[in-house]
């Protein structure tokens, strides 16, 4: 299907401002996005503090993400996940009516559905909308695991359910669903190993570091996706210590504390439980930081 969504995706942090939700600087940073090459925005994931948002702040997200991508080549993949399925299929279809262009859904946290309660969860929200709709595994975020044969179950009995966004930590997970289901979009969902995902036939990647640095991972995404793989490997070794630091305590913890030190976030908010990382490790993320040139950073 041609209007699949392929290629570098950014897991959007959102930012707050006295405690309420920065409507005009999450704008700014979806324009940033635009400009330095990111093909979709990924607005309410885990990045983006989905599980502290009110429904509201939720929606209201995904209608900035695709009021600044009109017109643009950038599309719009929204976060729709839920532990309870009619909250997911809510958010879904407000999604899909305001003009979000895919939708991607984490697995429900916390209640650890088996392998047949993942495949009725997920039945059940991409039949609710119409719009491309891909999977989101985390395990060491959720608690459980889309196993492969429910993933192709999936695949093979919804229609527009077209991906998944792989965040096991394995590529050997990749390999083994590619395997099976051939024409599958995996999407890498751990930063550091988005080369070898690509490099095994993955289409893309839903990237944290991209808030910080769309331009680069935007070409090292385009070009493993052009058969250019040592560029590509080049990129993302280059990358390697960024990507490690910011996830040095829970994400989006250090993403959020990296955007504020380069100044293109203007307060350093979180949402309880959530709180600003250590002094020690805040020190080591800028310390990192000026090893890389921020795009649209003086």
């Amino acid at each position: 299907m041609s209007d699949y969504i392929t290629g570098a995706t950014t897991a959007l942090i959102t930012p707050f401002k006295k405690g309420k939700l920065d409507e005009a600087t999450f704008a700014k940073l979806i324009q940033r996005q635009i400009d330095n090459g990111i093909d979709a925005v990924c607005p309410v994931g885990t990045t983006g503090e989905s599980a502290t948002l009110s429904y509201e702040e939720d929606k209201r997200c995904i209608e900035i993400a695709v009021e600044v991508c009109k017109g643009t080549k950038t599309k719009v993949l929204a976060g729709a996940g839920s532990n309870a399925t009619h909250e997911a299929i809510e958010i879904a279809k407000h999604a899909e009516a305001c003009g979000a262009d895919a939708i991607f859904s984490v697995s429900p946290y916390y209640n650890k559905p088996s392998q047949e309660g993942l495949y009725q969860h997920y039945r059940a929200i991409a039949s609710a909308v119409s719009v491309p709709f891909m999977l989101y595994n985390v395990p060491g975020r959720t608690g459980v695991d889309i196993l492969p044969d429910t993933v192709k179950r999936l695949f093979d009995d919804v229609p527009n359910i077209m991906g998944i966004k792989e965040a096991t930590g394995s590529i050997e997970r990749t390999v083994e669903l590619l395997a099976k289901i051939p024409d599958l979009y995996v999407f890498s969902g751990d930063d550091a190993i988005d080369f070898p995902i690509l490099a095994s036939g993955g289409k893309g990647v839903t990237s944290v570091t991209s808030n910080l640095l769309p331009d680069i991972k935007s070409k090292l995404v385009h070009a493993a996706l052009e058969g250019d793989f040592k560029t590509s490997k080049a990129i993302n070794d280059a990358l390697f210590e960024i990507n490690k630091i910011l996830f040095c305590e829970s994400n989006p913890i250090p993403i959020k504390a990296a955007m504020y030190i380069a100044g293109l976030i203007d307060t350093l908010e979180y949402r309880l439980p959530l709180v600003e990382p250590s002094a020690e490790n805040m020190k080591k993320i800028e310390n990192v930081m000026k090893h890389y040139q921020i795009a649209g950073v003086n």
